[in-house]
């Protein structure tokens, strides 16, 4: 980077090229929404037939196609403001040293180097010679040019001596900026082809992460979401950025966008589609590079009289290198694969789009998905799931909220409804080693409470929201230990399958009295087992009396999960502890007419 270069660099063009990168970037957005979420929708309900099932399935490839466009092209337009945000410091230093030097007439050269005429008087000596400065960085070298500017009968020396320095410091700013940018704009291109693959994201995700890296200082510029902040503030965070720092934001931390409660359903479920995308990508790839497991796992030795059936030394030492490994990639990669599913499913049969409002897969994984836009319905369902929950089987628990959701349409035609599934904690894992313990329930309440509260910050439909909270076995006692610990933000909460909830009335659960709501089905054997783990107590009946919502004394509505009624309106019954959700359940019937609020709709068991 020389003095020309830097004084004629129009960073302006840098940053109207950002604004149309950022609008191609919202062209890529809108135009993957329509085939999403309305094109494909509207072909599904006039057209049936094999035709239609290939067309939407070539439209959601093109779907990915722009969403790639939205991410890349974002990207680099948040990399061109980060560039030209990294260079205008050192330009504006430099234009300030010219014009400097042209004030006292000083002469710059294009090497940096300043030439001054002669000036001042020096009696008894030499008159005062015109000379020429050069740039230095070296302290050192500043230091004895300090000490030769007191002795200089030229008092041009000493000033000439300054802006040259200055000039060298804008240089050497511009050529930092310009070597860490130059190699990540050259990254940021796609191969030529219409086909996005796995590779194409995991590069993508690595493209995102070159440009955080780079753009560190020019995220840091920006305002900065309040530090463990109530969803209300990170609310009016977002709302107080503009639509430069928000895309800034999305595209450098989407991570951090989209698990912040109290932002918009749309904002978060950008965010998390970036990181759903790229992470795919990476953990394919990822996975692709690993040997595959030996086909020969098992053998039989004889030890003693018995044989025994033992893993193959081959296969323990693929296992002792890779299996680990490789078990999580393809667990988290089967999450990710059923996230994508229910995206896909949208307009079938009426369903709407899916919104991704949090995503990791970290450890055993995060998935929160809402059937329908939460910030805009009236009703608002918010499921926890229970034992053994993590991302690799989210796909049955989506599946649930999917079947509540179209059975709230069946209770009440239109009703606005967003069923929401919240795997936001780490779920006990093992049904003997770690359901048994609380700190599950008390360790992930906070975030179900946070979840909550953010769906109150970033409501904008008329009139107030009716909300539920629903629990799953385990995902109940969270349910409990969240009402227990702090504000449980719902109008109503709804439990199945219930081992306990820490807590020994109805009346402990922060909700209006007569919205608490339970379902036990014939042969579900988790409740009884679980109520010496997680059941509640009530001071009056004494110590040693543990009560969980199934007993008449907890004071919690039964709701019927048997068989009713007859011909097109039946219903038939929920059995064992997985069945609550099953199409066409009394126990599903009911839980819907919860969530829409028709209250004297819903029948108590016989």
């Amino acid at each position: 980077m020389d003095i020309e270069a830097l004084k004629t660099l129009k960073l302006h063009e840098f940053e109207e090229a950002a604004t149309g990168y950022r609008s191609v970037s919202d062209m890529g957005s809108q135009a993957k929404d329509a085939l999403e979420q309305r094109i494909t929708v509207q072909m599904r309900k006039a057209l049936k037939g094999e035709a239609v099932d290939a067309a939407v399935v070539q439209l959601r490839e093109v779907a990915k196609d722009f969403h790639y466009v939205q991410v890349e092209c974002g990207l680099i337009g948040t990399a061109l403001n980060a560039f030209a945000a990294d260079m205008r410091p050192a330009q504006d230093k430099l234009k300030r040293a010219l014009s400097e030097a042209a004030e006292h007439k000083f002469t710059v050269g294009a090497d940096g180097s300043v030439a001054y005429p002669a000036a001042g008087e020096n009696p008894g000596g030499s008159p005062p010679q015109p000379g020429s400065a050069s740039g230095t960085l070296s302290e050192q070298v500043r230091a004895i040019q300090r000490q030769a500017g007191n002795f200089d009968p030229n008092p041009n020396y000493a000033i000439a001596q300054g802006i040259a320095n200055r000039i060298a410091e804008a240089l050497k700013e511009a050529t930092d900026a310009d070597q860490k940018w130059a190699p990540q704009l050259r990254k940021l291109k796609a191969d030529d082809d219409l086909v996005v693959s796995a590779e194409d994201w995991a590069d993508a995700g690595k493209d995102t992460e070159g440009v955080r890296r780079a753009g560190r200082d020019y995220l840091d510029s920006l305002p900065q979401p309040p530090k463990d902040g109530s969803p209300k503030a990170n609310a009016d965070w977002w709302k107080g950025l503009d639509p430069e720092q928000q895309a800034a934001w999305t595209a450098l931390q989407p991570n951090t966008v989209g698990g912040l409660d109290g932002l918009p359903a749309t904002a978060r479920d950008e965010a998390n589609r970036i990181v759903l995308d790229e992470k795919r990508g990476q953990y394919q790839t990822e996975l692709n590079g690993i040997p595959k497991p030996p086909a020969n796992e098992w053998t039989w030795i004889t030890a003693g009289m018995f044989p025994s059936k033992v893993h193959t030394d081959e296969w323990m030492e693929w296992d002792k290198k890779y299996g680990d490994q490789y078990r999580h990639l393809e667990s988290s990669l089967k999450g990710m694969n059923a996230i994508q599913t229910r995206f896909d499913q949208t307009g079938e049969g009426g369903l709407p789009e899916a919104y991704l409002l949090g995503f990791s897969p970290e450890g055993n994984g995060r998935a929160i998905v809402a059937n329908g836009n939460p910030d805009t319905a009236r009703h608002q369902a918010v499921y926890v799931p229970g034992t053994t929950s993590n991302l690799s089987s989210i796909g049955g628990n989506l599946d649930r909220m999917t079947e509540l959701w179209r059975q709230t349409q069946q209770a009440t035609p239109d009703a606005s409804v967003s069923t929401i599934t919240w795997l936001g904690y780490d779920a006990p894992q093992s049904i003997v080693k770690d359901a048994p313990f609380e700190h599950y329930a008390y360790d992930g309440a906070p975030a179900y409470r946070k979840f909550m509260d953010g769906l109150d910050a970033s409501y904008s439909g008329s009139g107030e929201p009716h909300r539920t909270a629903i629990g799953h076995s385990y995902g109940t006692t969270l349910i409990g230990a969240a009402a227990q610990t702090g504000n449980l933000n719902a109008d109503d909460v709804v439990f199945a399958g219930s081992p306990g909830v820490k807590v020994g009335s109805a009346d402990e659960m922060d909700v209006p009295k007569g919205h608490v709501w339970n379902e036990e089905a014939d042969g579900d054997k988790v409740p009884d087992i679980g109520r010496w783990g997680h059941g509640g107590s009530q001071w009056k009946m004494g110590g040693g009396v543990f009560l969980i919502p199934s007993d008449d004394a907890f004071g919690a509505h039964q709701m019927n999960t048997h068989a009713e009624g007859s011909g097109p309106q039946a219903t038939t019954g929920a059995e064992g502890h997985s069945e609550y959700w099953n199409e066409g359940t009394t126990a599903l019937k009911n839980q819907a007419l919860v969530v829409v609020g028709e209250y004297g709709d819903v029948t108590a068991p016989r």
